[in-house]
């Protein structure tokens, strides 16, 4: 009996010793659970907070910040289309500059409005942030705008006390208006690069779900951007047209002082990347290793290079880039001497590792698709010149007498790239990820030379049309192209809008993704400045051809359209473009991706993968 209760005892203890494990271990596994729920509402891709912590995914980026930022680019790009459209108007209507000089003069201005952010974009990655970037750039830009108002409404800068019969402005408001539009260059400069990778940053790239927001973004971040171009092209137009230019400064320093505010507001709910020092200096030092270590045998197994391990690769949160075969010169920089043993001790400007080389490599693929987009860009700067001048000589007149502004013709452009911008990401996007199983449905460089071939139709139907202006100009040259509707002009600005929803959107999605991490906002700048050194290009391209041509004849760009052959330079611009494309599609067909290898478990194997999209994993 005693013997029996004593086995019922240790048959009692043993069940409770065991409901006691069975209920630890149930504890053990919904504290591990908890901790991987904490953690999945974290967002770990060394983003911060407005505190400096790990930013709560539920509360911080995506799109309930990127619509804070959006906001500021729509009144930047109000702005800056307000002025830049009717920039060749002011010029020569106020200023009283021929057609030349007044086309060269905006190129100039807007080809260093667009390099400028080659600046702005280094000292926001290397630097400043690119929050404080932002702010610093708008309020240089306010002072720009403050400072054009000025220059219309206060007595010692007006252009003349009485504007209908000024010939010719005075000095100092030459020199307060020049002043004010190139700070507006130099806000601008901070402004782009910094505004567009500070929203792009709100989207982590290791989660699915914002990563196809991230691929959205750049959609509708140019949906924004062009709701801000047509409300400059035709309000604030509108304003220079039948009130004064003066006014429509005005509107414009107020509506950016307010979207500043707007903008600060969401302080809270954005992502926030530290600066990482220069990013040039690591492409430095793999310059200078390799060159050190030309005559060192190349090793028999890539794997041998040298990689830091995942524990001290925190700058760049566990992404590593693969090992690629291109320029294998640089790869000479990975070389580990001396048998290894002191790799990680070794300077960095003895040893670079895979993923600094690779790095290079990025920069240096990306030369020839940063060159052989020039000739688009030089197209599209024929919007904001010829195309715009061409519109002061055509009837704009439409219901009641009312006319058209010239340079809101610009909407057209805006127009067909909101279209092309919405059709590409609703409808062709996912239609191309079911056929081809690609998550981007094509790949970036395919995008960007889809748009070119609607460059080369845009300079096609333009000769076409300019032609047809000339031949109005010969049978009445009384009126001359007065009697043929502005309208004609249409499908051009559209056309080239259509492109521009392809190749300029293409061309932001390729140079943030394509550079390091560490150069997100200079990848931007690299964007601009592609826009940047086409109005440059496209400035010398005018005077050469003035030269030439009027060496052997009439020249082809004269003092004013009629006396021009701009069907001529039209058909030339088709032909360059045309030829471009061969060579893009050539350069492109070969470009290897960035091939991002993300460490999930680290330290846990080394064991490399591709799922076919550019990004590894390492397990």
């Amino acid at each position: 009996m005693q013997q029996h209760n004593s086995s019922i005892n240790n048959s009692s203890s043993s069940t409770c010793h065991l409901s006691y494990s069975s209920h630890m271990e149930k504890n053990a596994i919904d504290a591990k659970r908890g901790e991987v729920d904490h953690e999945m509402k974290l967002v770990h891709d060394s983003s911060l907070d407005y505190k400096g912590r790990v930013p709560l995914r539920d509360s911080t980026g995506s799109w309930k910040a990127s619509f804070f930022i959006i906001a500021i680019e729509f009144s930047e790009r109000l702005s800056y289309f307000g002025i830049a459209t009717s920039l060749v108007l002011y010029l020569t209507k106020i200023i009283h500059q021929d057609l030349k000089t007044a086309v060269r003069n905006v190129n100039y201005w807007t080809g260093v409005t667009t390099l400028m952010p080659l600046f702005g974009g280094f000292l926001a990655d290397a630097f400043l942030g690119r929050y404080t970037t932002v702010i610093a750039s708008c309020i240089v830009y306010l002072l720009g705008l403050i400072l054009l108002s000025l220059s219309w409404f206060l007595p010692g800068l007006k252009p003349c006390d009485d504007r209908n019969t000024c010939a010719e402005p005075r000095r100092i408001h030459e020199v307060v208006f020049f002043l004010a539009i190139y700070l507006i260059s130099v806000g601008t400069g901070g402004h782009k690069p910094s505004l567009e990778s500070f929203g792009a940053d709100q989207f982590d790239d290791d989660h699915v779900v914002e990563r196809r927001q991230k691929m959205s973004f750049f959609n509708w971040w140019n949906c924004g951007l062009c709701s801000g171009i047509i409300l400059g092209v035709t309000l604030i137009v509108y304003v220079q047209d039948h009130v004064n230019w003066g006014a429509a400064d005005v509107i414009l320093t107020l509506v950016m002082a307010f979207s500043l505010i707007i903008f600060l507001l969401g302080r809270k709910s954005y992502r926030y990347r530290a600066p990482m020092g220069s990013p040039l200096t690591p492409m430095l030092q793999v310059l200078v290793a390799a060159i050190s270590k030309r005559k060192l045998p190349y090793p028999s197994n890539p794997n041998e290079l040298y990689e830091l391990s995942k524990s001290n690769n925190n700058n760049n949160n566990g992404r590593f880039l693969g090992h690629t075969k291109k320029l294998k010169f640089l790869d000479k920089a990975a070389i580990i001497e001396n048998g290894g043993n002191i790799a990680e001790k070794q300077s960095p400007w003895k040893l670079a590792s895979v993923t600094k080389v690779e790095e290079m490599k990025l920069i240096i693929n990306m030369i020839p698709i940063w060159v052989f987009t020039l000739p688009f860009g030089i197209c599209a700067a024929q919007t904001s010149t010829f195309f715009i001048k061409q519109g002061v000589i055509m009837d704009r007149t439409v219901a009641k007498g009312f006319q058209i502004p010239p340079a809101s013709m610009f909407t057209l452009a805006a127009i067909g790239m909101i279209i092309s911008v919405a059709f590409y990401d609703k409808i062709l996007v996912p239609l191309l990820r079911r056929l081809t199983g690609n998550e981007r449905g094509i790949n970036i460089l395919q995008r960007i030379g889809f748009g070119m071939v609607f460059s080369i139709v845009t300079m096609v139907i333009a000769a076409v049309v300019e032609n047809k202006r000339l031949h109005y100009v010969e049978m009445n040259p009384l009126k001359g192209s007065l009697t043929m509707s502005a309208f004609w002009l249409a499908p051009q600005f559209l056309i080239i809008g259509i492109g521009d929803g392809f190749t300029l959107v293409g061309l932001q999605e390729y140079f943030y993704d394509q550079v390091p991490d560490s150069m997100r906002s200079l990848g931007i700048a690299l964007y601009l400045s592609v826009i940047g050194a086409a109005n440059f290009l496209s400035s010398w391209l005018i005077t050469m051809v003035d030269h030439v041509t009027g060496k052997t004849g009439k020249s082809w760009i004269g003092k004013d359209l009629n006396t021009s052959r701009l069907d001529k330079f039209y058909g030339l611009l088709a032909v360059i473009t045309t030829l471009n494309l061969f060579l893009f599609v050539f350069f492109a067909c070969r470009y290897s991706y960035k091939n991002v290898q993300k460490v999930v478990v680290a330290d846990c194997g080394e064991e490399k993968s591709d799922n076919g999209d550019g990004v590894g994993t390492m397990v």
